[in-house]
């Protein structure tokens, strides 16, 4: 048998790799905000039903799927601003954007609301690209316009009937939020902008995850999305600090992950301790640092800027 031992990705992707982190670490710094390191090994994983954390033996433990839990401990515990550049897991991912095991930015901002971080965000991806990948202007889409102007319906509204007849092609039994999510995958997101960064904001309150819902308007959720053409790339919410909502959304996780057949999750004690004592007003952001890779070098598949991508059987 001949074992295929050379690296996924060629030399200029791996240097570039090297610019792009030492890029983002400048920009961080010029901003005064501290880059920390937390485990990767969890205690708990994660409840969200779309995530299936790594389960490692010895010790009984998690590969993090993300540093979050982690962050909101050092913001309530006075950290003030911080990022952190590391790998994360998720079980089952593959594909020409997804390796179970990628490079994750996040950060969070003390005192800002969600559309500084955005803009923010928006900001570092410009300084990462090329100037030939995007256009001005941005694009700042409200999530149920995007259903509006490109399906002809309410998605705060509609039933999951009428949900289902535009989503003819998608897996049978998804309930009314999954139907929501393969929609905006499969018939927004294509259709944005090829060289356009487009921020989407707003998303329902069944969507809110960690994220606060908006006071003067408790159906969405103050939780924004950044694409550059059909690539998502961010994922940022402003933060909910309630411990006692934190609790009861990961108990909701839990009942929706046992009825689809998925084992219900042990809750982070420790992150809704951290949120009883008092985390600060901020909004955090997570960026898929290997997309960004494959947009700046105009990569096909994430493979081609991973030094080992996990390959189909290994």
């Amino acid at each position: 048998m001949t074992i295929d031992w050379r690296p996924s990705a060629g030399a200029e992707a791996i240097r570039q790799r090297a610019r792009l982190l030492a890029g983002m670490r400048r920009f961080f710094a010029e901003r005064n905000v501290i880059e920390v390191q937390t485990p990767i090994l969890t205690p708990c994983g994660v409840t969200d039903v779309h995530i299936d954390s790594m389960a490692t033996r010895r010790p009984e433990t998690w590969l993090r799927t993300s540093p979050e839990y982690f962050h909101k401990r050092l913001l309530a515990s006075g950290s003030g601003d911080i990022y952190e550049l590391g790998q994360v897991f998720r079980r089952d991912e593959a594909g020409r954007f997804h390796q179970p095991e990628f490079t994750l930015l996040e950060w969070y901002r003390v005192g800002w609301d969600w559309r500084r971080l955005a803009a923010e965000t928006v900001d570092l991806i410009r300084l990462c690209l090329p100037d030939n990948r995007v256009d001005e202007p941005v694009q700042w889409r409200p999530w149920r316009q995007c259903f509006i102007d490109d399906l002809g319906i309410d998605g705060l509204l509609a039933g999951r009937d009428e949900l289902a007849a535009l989503a003819d092609d998608a897996p049978d039994g998804l309930e009314r939020d999954a139907l929501l999510d393969w929609l905006f995958a499969t018939r927004i997101q294509p259709a944005l902008g090829a060289r356009t960064i487009t921020v989407v904001y707003d998303y329902p309150a069944s969507q809110a995850a960690l994220a606060r819902l908006r006071p003067d308007d408790p159906r969405v959720a103050e939780r924004f999305e950044v694409f550059v053409g059909a690539t998502e790339l961010a994922n940022g919410y402003r933060e909910l600090l309630a411990a006692d909502i934190q609790r009861r959304r990961f108990e909701r996780d839990n009942r929706i992950r046992r009825q689809r057949g998925q084992p219900a999750m042990p809750v982070d004690e420790h992150l809704l301790a951290a949120l009883a004592a008092g985390m600060p007003e901020c909004s955090g952001v997570a960026l898929g640092v290997d997309r960004l890779l494959m947009l700046a070098l105009g990569a096909r598949a994430i493979d081609e800027v991973v030094s080992f991508a996990r390959r189909p059987g290994e």
